[in-house]
């Protein structure tokens, strides 16, 4: 790969600057292009782009940037991207610096003048494709870390990657505008198309993703995505904050076809909710549909309840009748849990640990 430093202004980066969504941003007199295939969506915060603009004004170096030259001659962005937009959006008028409350365009003329004459230090790459996106996965190391799936879209960008990130990716997307109540994470960190994948492949994502790479369209996925949130909203009618971040998809495709009783649903929902032993609210969900306890994390009994029931019994296993020093000795309900016993010494008894384990498998 050959490497070469270029000097560029800040007047020639924003020359001809366009975001065009989907369909490009542009820069540099229409030469590079500044968000290519395996580049992230714009993700800095207010904060970040003006410390970019706050160093530009008081002629700090700004730290190297990263362009590929392409066979066309035109250049990609490598590294740099989020700084490359911060300035042209500036520019462009798009936000006012904080530290003056002022656009662009209210500045002096000697003031916009040492903006646009300022220069930036960008390394110009000439390499295949393959050798592009490995040096762009290493040098982002120390930038902002790309998600997982920002790796996916750019090993397998294409017609499908792009098709489906105008559903799932987009500040206020489609995806975020049904389902954000139930998502946890960003839409433009990739993350709800991450999940989105995830759900329908049944945790295969990159062998979906291969699939349907060159696929033009990815309203299957999208179709998916509705019909998922679609069925959330008819079984569990009582919206909860504890319904963010569930594995939805999983509880849809194992149990879409179940006759399922919304009314019992949330009946059995608020009794739980209401249960001092069930200490993952999270988890009453799965619960419900899979009947495990393991999701509930149940409330067990604490050392000094095990020490009382242990001393109040004279030290004796309560079946066997015998004494056992405690550390041989387990915490057990007499009345299940699953049968409306609580966690408390008077539902509790020590018996032996064998005796324990033969409960458990009865």
């Amino acid at each position: 790969m050959k490497i070469e430093l270029k000097e560029i202004s800040v007047r020639e980066l924003v020359e001809g600057f366009e975001d065009n969504q989907e369909d490009g941003v542009v820069g540099y007199g229409g030469n590079l292009d500044i968000r290519p295939p395996y580049q992230r969506e714009f993700v800095y915060n207010d904060k970040q782009r003006n410390s970019v603009i706050n160093t530009i004004v008081n002629d700090f170096p700004l730290n190297v940037m990263y362009w590929a030259k392409r066979e066309d001659g035109g250049f990609e962005i490598i590294d740099g991207q989020q700084r490359t937009v911060s300035i042209c959006q500036y520019i462009d008028g798009q936000f006012s610096f904080s530290k003056n409350g002022l656009y662009f365009q209210n500045l002096q003329d000697d003031q916009q003048k040492q903006i646009l004459d300022y220069k930036l230090m960008v390394y110009v790459c000439s390499g295949d494709d393959s050798e592009k996106l490995e040096w762009f996965k290493t040098i982002n190391i120390a930038g902002e870390e790309l998600t997982d799936q920002e790796l996916r879209n750019a090993v397998y960008h294409g017609s499908w990657v792009s098709d489906a990130k105008r559903y799932f990716s987009k500040t206020g997307c489609a995806a975020y505008g049904i389902g954000s109540k139930y998502l946890s994470g960003s839409s433009i960190r990739q993350q709800y198309l991450e999940i989105a994948i995830k759900w329908i492949s049944k945790d295969s994502i990159i062998d979906y993703m291969g699939k349907h790479q060159n696929d033009n369209s990815a309203v299957e996925l999208w179709n998916y995505f509705q019909s998922v949130i679609s069925w959330v909203e008819a079984n569990f009618k009582v919206y909860r904050k504890e319904m963010k971040g569930r594995d939805w998809g999983y509880l849809y495709n194992d149990f879409k076809n179940e006759d399922l009783n919304p009314d019992k649903i949330e009946e059995i929902t608020k009794e739980l909710m209401l249960d001092d032993d069930v200490t993952n609210n999270k988890g009453i969900y799965e619960y419900i549909l899979r009947k495990d306890e393991k999701f509930l994390n149940l409330r067990t009994f604490t050392d000094n309840e095990k020490r009382m029931m242990y001393e109040r019994q004279d030290c004796l296993c309560n079946i066997r009748k015998k004494p056992y020093p405690i550390e041989e000795m387990h915490a057990d309900h007499i009345t299940p849990w699953s049968e409306g016993g609580k966690t408390n010494i008077d539902n509790g008894q020590m018996i032996h640990k064998d005796e324990n384990r033969r409960k458990s498998n009865t």
